[in-house]
């Protein structure tokens, strides 16, 4: 009997792996398992992830060589995103505009 098949679920333990890379800031942490779209190689590497490790994900999809581009451009993306420092999210909406109810022109700044 072999062990699970999870080819391709994506990031099955979300809460897990986000307390993990919190918990292990100086640790280099790669997802070797599970991704089966470069959507999901982006997200984990937003969370601080170091890396992906992949094959099948590539090697089974019907253009490898443009799977394996899009996982690339991916990760890239993702890791540039978790460099950013991305905004927080809120549950309340906040407004953005340097003065509540002013168009961004009417401030006094510009």
């Amino acid at each position: 009997m072999g062990g699970a098949d999870w080819h391709g679920l994506g990031v099955v333990h979300e809460y897990a792996l986000k307390v993990l890379r919190e918990r292990l800031p100086d640790t280099p942490l790669i997802i070797d398992a599970g991704l089966g779209l470069p959507s999901q190689a982006a997200q984990v590497m937003e969370w601080g992830f170091d890396g992906v490790l992949l094959n099948t994900a590539v090697s089974r999809s019907g253009d490898p060589v443009n799977m394996a581009r899009a996982f690339a451009l991916a990760t890239e993306a993702g890791r540039a995103a978790f460099e950013a420092e991305p905004v927080q999210a809120r549950e309340q909406a906040r407004a953005s505009t340097p003065t509540v109810g002013q168009p961004f022109w009417h401030s006094a700044e510009y």
